[in-house]
């Protein structure tokens, strides 16, 4: 027969595990997700749980507050056995938590105790970490620190993107979901508490941490590149002499070996084609100051030079930097914030 689910999710984290549960033989109770919203226009936003769920006949619930006294009652009467939750939005209060007689498990993408909290999978790229993960935990009310039931890794890829590993962290939660609710069913798990002493915080990102920020270490500027894609993007702004500074999005960058030679040969901000490095081998000069070489684009780091390889114009399309630089002469101009001191034009 199989135990009774209800599943609760918003963001497309859960639609993989979530379909397959659906496909699996338990009854399905009801899908509780968060209140459909309006965007810009009043267009409506998808919700593909929703959507999935409305296509199998599955009761759709939307709770504005899920620990409101008439939706517990609601709850109640869906009479569940078990909630299945990832990726809702928001808190689950303990009298929720209580309503299920096997409680309620939590789909997390990353290996607890590591980055608790709303972005995992966007600190994890954007902290340099060398793999990621899923995690199933038993939900209490204390933020995500609720005893494992299962924890599966994968090493993070060199230029994998959050959104590309939040794609692949949804799929490999799926066998990992499926077991868990079988041992749950026969009553053989196995539970490990997560230790104290590794616990870091992954709360939501604001818009902000998408500006790059060029006095990082050139791996940290990357990390920061590939964290911000999809949301919020990585972006900085080109000042050049005499004009406005011009936003754009860095969305791929190659860290460049600057310690092979005592020059780089490259056009810099004061026109020289020589530059010079310092004692530690790198060029010197102040970070976000770009340089050309061999038709390509080079930024200055807080510790060395990074390659530019693919950007986008704010109102343009995502293209090369060898295409920017046909349509946008740079020389004289640096990348920094918005508001900060114009660079002098060269005399």
């Amino acid at each position: 027969m199989g135990l009774r689910l209800l599943l609760m999710g918003t963001g497309e984290f859960a639609l993989p595990a979530f379909q397959k549960l659906m496909e699996s033989g338990h009854p399905i109770a009801g899908l509780v997700t968060q209140p459909d919203r309006t965007g810009k226009g009043h267009h409506q936003h998808v919700n593909p749980l929703k959507e999935l769920a409305l296509q199998r006949s599955v009761p759709v619930l939307q709770p504005a507050q899920v620990n409101a006294p008439e939706s517990l009652d609601e709850l109640r009467r869906l009479n569940a056995d078990l909630f299945v939750v990832a990726a809702y939005g928001q808190i689950l209060s303990a009298d929720l938590l209580s309503i299920p007689r096997l409680g309620a498990i939590n789909l997390h993408g990353s290996l607890l105790p590591k980055y608790r909290g709303a972005a995992p999978v966007q600190y994890a790229v954007w902290k340099g970490e060398a793999e990621s993960g899923v995690t199933i935990f038993q939900i209490e009310p204390r933020l995500d620190a609720g005893p494992m039931l299962a924890r599966i890794s994968t090493p993070i890829g060199p230029k994998e993107t959050s959104g590309q590993l939040h794609d692949r962290l949804a799929k490999l939660a799926v066998p990992a979901t499926v077991q868990v609710i079988h041992q749950l069913e026969q009553g053989i798990t196995q539970p490990l508490l997560q230790t104290g002493s590794e616990v870091t915080r992954a709360p939501r990102l604001k818009k902000e941490a998408g500006e790059i920020r060029w006095n990082e270490t050139s791996r940290e500027v990357d990390c920061r590149i590939r964290a911000m894609q999809p949301w919020p993007m990585p972006y900085t702004f080109l000042h050049l002499p005499g004009r406005k500074p011009q936003r754009l999005l860095v969305l791929d960058v190659d860290l460049v070996d600057t310690t092979s030679s005592d020059t780089l040969v490259a056009t810099s901000p004061s026109g020289t084609q020589v530059v010079t490095k310092t004692e530690r081998g790198q060029p010197a000069g102040r970070p976000g100051d770009l340089l050309v070489t061999q038709n390509q684009l080079l930024v200055r780091t807080g510790n060395g030079v990074v390659k530019i390889n693919t950007l986008q114009p704010a109102g343009k399309r995502i293209m090369p930097a060898e295409d920017f630089l046909r349509g946008t002469p740079v020389t004289g101009g640096r990348f920094g914030s918005e508001t900060e001191q114009e660079t002098p034009a060269s005399s």
